[in-house]
């Protein structure tokens, strides 16, 4: 009997089906049910993104009003929720805010299982939440949501207390649009394990956000930045860039595992980085990344290495007003509409997903007594 394949980090393992997002990392393609990434970015809000996940096409006028209703309606955090945000500490990662707070909403919750309604529900709760705890770690009030503005706005607006700008809502709305879903990666996986054991959505997401926190999966936003604001100037790229590489340390916001051409995203994200960012700024960026990719080419050239969706991501963030620890929360934010879609597609035909591991301990032994060992 030949040996099991043991797939490291499940790489290449189709493990289920989805119709919610395709990733053709060999051609840098991403499409969410059929529509390609670069007609949605230029076309819907993450509003209708949500719409498109949860209930499969794209709304018409009269359902995407309807849905901004209910989502503005959906806003309102219980008391209890609110005074775990306002008792936390005030140094407490961001990341680790939402993870209590979504927790805490489910306690007591009588909308825990997964269906159409908790989902946005807890959609339209999570950018309240990250506000509410933002404003209160730094000794401010909580500025209530405003019913007049959409999903990207109002998150905006609550975190600084000004409406923003049309461009900056615009910037945030395809953010939040590309980032939404991505496959399988480690914190879609973690919330489909949870829901196929049955589990309540808060359970599910709780584990996604978790997943998520970790630096090799959604960590890595705010360190592209500080990678850019460390070199702080063009031709300060090449020396800083080829000294960190010397020193075995990654260079942030370069390389995927799934895709062997462009991400679409960071196409994407760097067309609007340019609108939208102060030109210096965008101008580092832009050589910070060419720098980048020809040193990562000279070092291996066997690899097919391009930038990833981080690096503009990070510009794209900082621009509109966030905070750097905002960055991966706000990720988790648009993240929020491709979990709770996964976790209505898994349990809608669902099997528990139960892997098996290969032994490679010890033979089998017998124990001795404690004073023979």
């Amino acid at each position: 009997m030949s040996a099991p394949i043991v797939a490291k980090g499940l790489e290449g393992v189709v493990v289920g089906n989805t119709a919610l997002s395709r990733v053709e990392g060999q051609i840098g393609r991403l499409t969410f049910r059929g529509y390609d990434i670069h007609d949605l970015a230029r076309h819907i809000t993450f509003e209708e993104a949500a719409h498109l996940f949860w209930k499969g096409e794209l709304p018409t006028r009269a359902q995407y009003d309807d849905l901004k209703m209910q989502m503005a309606h959906a806003r309102m955090i219980p008391h209890h929720v609110m005074q775990i945000a306002r008792g936390l500490p005030k140094n407490s990662e961001p990341m680790d805010a939402l993870r209590t707070l979504v927790s805490a909403l489910g306690a007591g919750n009588p909308l825990k299982q997964p269906d159409l309604s908790a989902v946005m529900m807890l959609t339209a709760q999570t950018p309240i939440l990250l506000a509410a705890f933002d404003r209160y770690r730094r000794g401010l009030e909580f500025i209530p949501p405003r019913g007049d503005l959409d999903h990207a706005a109002n998150y905006l607006y609550m975190l600084s207390g000004t409406e923003p700008t049309a461009a900056q809502t615009r910037a945030l709305n395809v953010y939040l649009v590309l980032l939404s879903d991505h496959g399988l990666n480690a914190s879609t996986f973690a919330a489909r394990v949870i829901a196929s054991t049955w589990s309540d959505l808060y359970s599910c997401i709780t584990g996604a956000v978790g997943a998520l926190k970790g630096p090799l999966h959604g960590g890595a936003p705010s360190r592209a930045l500080e990678m850019i604001e460390a070199i702080g100037k063009k031709e300060n790229a090449e020396t800083w860039m080829r000294a960190a590489l010397a020193k075995k340390e990654r260079l942030m916001g370069f390389g995927h595992r799934m895709y062997k051409a462009e991400d679409p995203r960071a196409e994407i994200l760097r067309d609007l980085a340019r609108g939208v960012c102060a030109p210096q700024l965008f101008e580092l960026a832009q050589s910070v990344e060419q720098t980048g990719l020809q040193i990562l080419h000279e070092s291996k050239p066997a690899e097919r290495i391009y930038t990833n969706v981080e690096f503009y991501s990070a510009v794209i963030l900082h621009a509109v007003g966030l905070a750097k620890d905002m960055f991966t929360p706000t990720f988790a934010a648009s993240r929020m509409a491709g979990w709770t879609a996964h976790i209505l597609e898994q349990v809608a035909d669902n099997r528990l997903i139960r892997p098996d591991a290969e032994y490679v301990g010890p033979a089998p032994r017998a124990v001795k007594a404690i004073d023979q060992r």
